[in-house]
């Protein structure tokens, strides 16, 4: 048995998960969405990353940075070490993609902040 604290709502249930021949017996959710949760966490675990990344030529040295959507768990420090490599140069728009399909996950890697260029 596995417990997880379910993050779907501001409600935080402790959930009880069991694996059984049938699948997944979820316990302590109070509403139903915390079953699809649970099950998710306990098969593809997905988090979303923020970072900041280097960038040249702004009035501050790194640039907020985000997924576009969750991304595998195992592949998070992958991730962030593609984004440390990174040396982003000025202007960039929030929203701007800064690493497309960011290591073949469908997710990009988008900035989270508006920074002019300097001189």
């Amino acid at each position: 048995m596995s417990e997880l604290t379910c993050i779907v709502c501001p409600r935080g249930c402790l959930l009880k998960v069991m694996e059984g021949t049938a699948g997944y017996l979820v316990t302590g959710n109070a509403c139903p969405r915390g079953v699809p949760y649970a099950v998710r966490e306990m098969t593809d675990p997905r988090r979303m990353v923020t970072s900041s990344a280097r960038i040249e030529g702004a009035v501050h040295r790194r640039l907020p940075v985000k997924t576009s959507k969750d991304i595998p768990k195992g592949l998070v420090l992958r991730v962030c070490e593609e984004i440390g490599r990174l040396v982003v140069q000025a202007p960039v728009e929030a929203g701007d993609v800064i690493i497309r399909d960011v290591l073949g996950t469908g997710s990009d890697v988008i900035a989270s902040r508006t920074m002019e260029r300097v001189p």
